[in-house]
């Protein structure tokens, strides 16, 4: 890994998961010889671990899987065009627990993803990649895709996503000065 903050980016592996397992995805993308560090299941809750967060992935472009002290890459089982995030999302505390032991923090700094197929022309920036956190696939620099769509981020990382503050107007500031 090439160091800088931790990151995970949430793919979708198109299928239904009430009809597919995590198992068989994992194994599918061995055949692939594209792994993953992890496909999950989210209305089953299954979790099938690839790889170790200290190994690079190969779901990213160029050296993008190889950036952060880890660069995690999440498969979920489901589609772009239906959020993940409207199902059970079982045993995501679990993962989200995994993630922070390796002190992936628990903000979407680019926000939340665009709705497919919207997302496939997603400003992908890299100064925020550059601050590590929650991506989702069609936010990586470089990436072409589109996946995962429009999921509720807060279902993720939780309310707690930081808030912007607008700058006041400079009206209020010669206010400010006129007073003081």
């Amino acid at each position: 890994m090439l160091g800088g903050a931790p990151r995970v980016v949430w793919f979708i592996w198109p299928a239904d998961p009430t009809a597919v397992s995590a198992r068989s995805v994992a194994q599918r993308m061995l055949q692939l010889k594209c792994p993953s560090h992890l496909v999950w299941n989210p209305v089953t809750g299954e979790i099938a671990q690839m790889l170790p967060p200290t190994r690079a992935a190969c779901g990213l472009p160029r050296e993008r899987g190889r950036n952060g002290r880890v660069c995690i890459q999440i498969r979920v089982i489901g589609s772009s065009h239906e959020p993940f995030t409207d199902t059970k999302l079982e045993r995501l505390d679990e993962i989200l627990a995994w993630l922070d032991a390796w002190h992936v923090p628990r903000k979407w700094p680019a926000g939340p993803p665009l709705p497919y197929p919207h997302s496939l022309t997603a400003e992908r920036s890299t100064r925020l990649w550059a601050q590590g956190g929650h991506f989702g696939h069609s936010q990586v620099p470089g990436a072409h895709d589109g996946d995962p769509g429009k999921i509720d981020i807060t279902r993720i990382v939780g309310n707690g996503a930081p808030r912007l503050q607008l700058p006041a107007p400079r009206e209020d500031y010669r206010v400010l000065e006129e007073v003081g």
